[in-house]
């Protein structure tokens, strides 16, 4: 063993001597070079190293590691090389081979990932390799070490098989939640319709198109048929091997982009409302339009035209993705959809002459499609396309709100601000596809005018998924094999999913559209439709015109200041207060600034109050609005256990000292901090961020569920005391008031 590294060491020094030949004295060279090169580069390491102690000292220190560094791994490199040396060159080329394929197969959409592919590669070498050589060597029966033989054979099926139950196990919830919501006063009690049931309208089915499809029946034997339109300047990115392929798979380029769609219509004679849903990126070849059938019967039976828009054909593909470069077309091709049915509505010759009131237009969306809502929104204001403006709008539709279902809010490179235009966005805690409430930072950008009568809302649905709100998508959330690595254990069933879907994008519909407004405490508490609703924990937003922020931290960096210039706050007893943006879980930004309460051993002293120096007068407001949600109760860094509910007091006063009291719990519990595990190998969790992120809520409070309101006049003061709960961390958004929308 002395002699073998005696020979290694020998091999490893600079060649030397007055006989060496042309190319010893080379490499002899090249090893100095080197040398230095190395030394020069620890060297660098070490003096900008900032640990406090003297520059020159910790380049010393790392130029030392560097010159043993340099022959020790020298040495490491040459006992690897006799060892690929000793390796027969079959058997060296077999396994490396494999590895290529293995890297070849990644390249062809392979999708493994990359946090288990070395181990996943050898572990399928081992078990293919002793098994088949094994059993190679037992059928050719000259084997002297059968049980040698057998044992491998057996190692590799337990190898295989535990693989397969681990990729078909469904995997477990970590983190469960028992969380029971303060009762509230049902819908169906005070009579009220479940709007995720289908209504006495008679539904029709069809199909419109150019008729020329070569891909897909339904679009090739249509009722009626569509001209093609030129997306050429709207979708400039169709080029290349994109083009090459897309065309000769579809039969088209964006000179001729299809307008199709998927009609479920109310039978009766009448002039009804119009909903248009598309789909978002999902794989080309699986075409995602069919995906909104149990939408379109639904909101069909209820008394709505409603068209499930194929966009399939700029969605990506093996041959490349648009990267969101696409997204101005997503929302362009529903404005022609409306044009289209603009045309058919003023031909008095065609069958659906009067058929659509196009001034009473809502729009829904899908992962993308539900970026593409506020993209058809401004569009249809504009006069000009606004990245070419040798493209003409003129579209102008009476478009009342937007639905995103699991939006997008980063592909198109603007962000747009919505006023006085409903919106509505629902997101799943186990969407692994868009792993944050997106549709919040949405939700940020609509504003409305004094005189708006729209209104805004968001829901987030623990354990719901991406692709479940299409009923052809499923619990993955990402295609195979990768898929086969989530953790789909703790999700809901589809049925559960898209019935809460229908509940509430029915809901949506009617007050919208058919000027329900019955149905609006649906979007502040879901606890109203708990017999509609699975068994689902779910989180509220919302807002309307008829409210105004007194409070809502975008003003400025000093803590003491309110929204209205001269109010002011006053903190007392708090052991954390703090304003700073929210963000989601991977770091970015949610689009709203917020403050960071905490504090121990609650009680009456222990507050964060505003002074208001403009009283609330009572007459024409109704309530008061909060928004917030728990912190991270690790940020008390406190040995205590957090507690189950987190609740404290709402105080208000007026000029005179008077107050009225309320509790949060009286209305509405806090949620739970809600964690997920996106995929059954932790090391696969780190992608997505953190397990949890801060998903605000509203609350809102009416004047009548706080006792001695009745003994108060104009209030000069609203003051948050943490008396009810010991230890807690609160996460406070817009304090604002609820207005009586008839003013009164």
């Amino acid at each position: 063993m002395r002699d073998f590294f005696r020979r290694i060491l020998h091999s490893i020094r600079p060649p030397k001597g007055d006989t060496i030949s042309e190319p010893q004295l080379f490499w002899r060279g090249v090893f100095y070079g080197l040398l230095v090169l190395s030394l020069f580069v620890t060297f660098l390491s070490g003096f900008f190293f900032r640990t406090g102690l003297p520059p020159y000292l910790m380049a010393a220190a790392t130029l030392l590691i560097g010159f043993v560094g340099f022959w020790v791994f020298r040495f490491m490199a040459s006992l690897l090389h006799v060892a690929i040396n000793s390796i027969p060159t079959f058997v060296f080329s077999l396994i490396l081979g494999t590895i290529a394929i293995f890297s070849l197969a990644r390249e062809m959409r392979f999708g493994w990932p990359s946090a288990v592919m070395t181990d996943s590669i050898i572990v399928a070498m081992l078990s293919f390799g002793a098994f088949t050589g094994s059993l190679l060597v037992l059928i050719s029966r000259r084997s002297k070490l059968k049980i040698l033989h057998f044992v491998l054979i057996l190692f590799s099926l337990v190898l295989v098989v535990s693989s397969v139950l681990w990729i078909k196990n469904e995997g477990k919830d970590p983190f469960p939640i028992t969380f029971e919501q303060t009762p509230a006063p049902l819908l169906s009690a005070q009579g009220i319709d479940n709007p995720g049931v289908k209504g006495s309208y008679p539904v029709d089915y069809f199909t419109y198109g150019n008729g020329t499809d070569i891909r897909r029946d339904e679009y090739a034997d249509v009722k009626y048929k569509t001209e093609t339109v030129d997306a050429t300047k709207i979708i400039t990115d169709w080029k290349g091997k994109k083009a090459k392929w897309r065309k000769r798979y579809w039969g088209f380029s964006n000179e001729e982009f299809p307008i199709n769609g998927r009609v479920w219509m109310p039978r009766e004679a009448g002039t009804y409302p119009l909903i248009l849903i598309v789909h978002g990126n999902h794989g080309m070849e699986h075409h995602s339009d069919p995906g909104y059938a149990y939408l379109g019967e639904l909101l069909a039976s209820r008394g709505f035209i409603t068209v499930s828009v194929d966009e399939n054909f700029i969605n990506g593909t093996w041959s490349g993705d648009f990267r969101g470069k696409e997204m101005p077309a997503r929302g362009w091709l529903l404005l022609k959809h409306l044009e289209q049915w603009k045309a058919w509505s003023e031909d008095q010759s065609h069958e659906l002459f009067q058929k659509a009131d196009l001034d009473n237009v809502m729009l829904m969306g899908h992962s993308r499609g539900g970026e593409a809502m506020p993209i058809a929104v401004a569009y249809n204001q504009l006069s000009h396309f606004p990245d070419d403006a040798n493209v003409k709008f003129d579209f102008n539709f009476g478009i009342k709100g937007v639905a995103a279902i699991a939006p997008t809010d980063a592909r198109y490179f603007r962000r747009l601000d919505l006023q006085d235009v409903n919106y509505f966005s629902i997101q799943g805690s186990y969407d692994s596809d868009e792993a944050s409430f997106f549709g919040l930072r949405q939700y940020q950008r609509v504003s409305f005018s004094d005189s708006s009568s729209a209104f805004k809302a968001g829901l987030y649905v623990h354990q719901a998924n991406h692709g479940q709100f299409n009923s052809i998508w499923g619990r993955r959330d990402a295609g195979l094999p990768y898929g086969w690595f989530l953790n789909t254990a703790p999700m809901m069933s589809g049925e559960e999913q898209r019935q809460i879907a229908k509940v509430y994008l029915g809901a949506y519909a009617e007050t919208l559209l058919h000027g329900d407004l019955s149905y609006t405490p649906l979007f502040k508490n879901a606890a109203v439709a708990r017999d509609w609703l699975p068994d689902a924990f779910m989180v509220n937003n919302y807002k309307d015109g008829a409210s105004e922020n007194v409070l809502n931290f975008e003003e400025d960096i000093d803590l003491i200041t309110g929204t209205p210039p001269k109010s002011t706050i006053v903190g007392n007893n708090l052991k954390i207060w703090r304003e700073e943006p929210l963000k989601f879980r991977d770091g970015d930004l949610q689009g709203t600034t917020v403050a960071i309460l905490g504090w121990e051993n609650g009680a009456d002293s222990t507050s964060y109050a505003l002074n208001l120096d403009t009283p609330i007068e009572r007459i024409g407001s109704s309530g008061l609005l909060l928004s917030m949600a728990r912190g991270n109760f690790k940020d008390l860094k406190t040995k205590e256990e957090e507690a189950d509910d987190l609740d404290f007091t709402i105080e208000l006063t007026d000029a005179s000292g008077n107050t009225a009291i309320t509790t949060i719990s009286s209305l509405k519990k806090i949620a739970p901090r809600i964690q997920v595990r996106y995929t059954k190998l932790d090391d696969m969790n780190g992608r997505f961020g953190s397990t949890w992120e801060a998903t605000l809520e509203t609350f809102e409070f009416p004047w009548s569920v706080f006792d001695g309101f009745s003994n108060i006049g104009a209030i000069q003061k609203i003051r948050l005391v943490f008396d009810q709960t010991k230890n807690g961390v609160l996460i406070l958004d817009d304090i604002g008031i609820a207005k009586n929308k008839n003013n009164e």
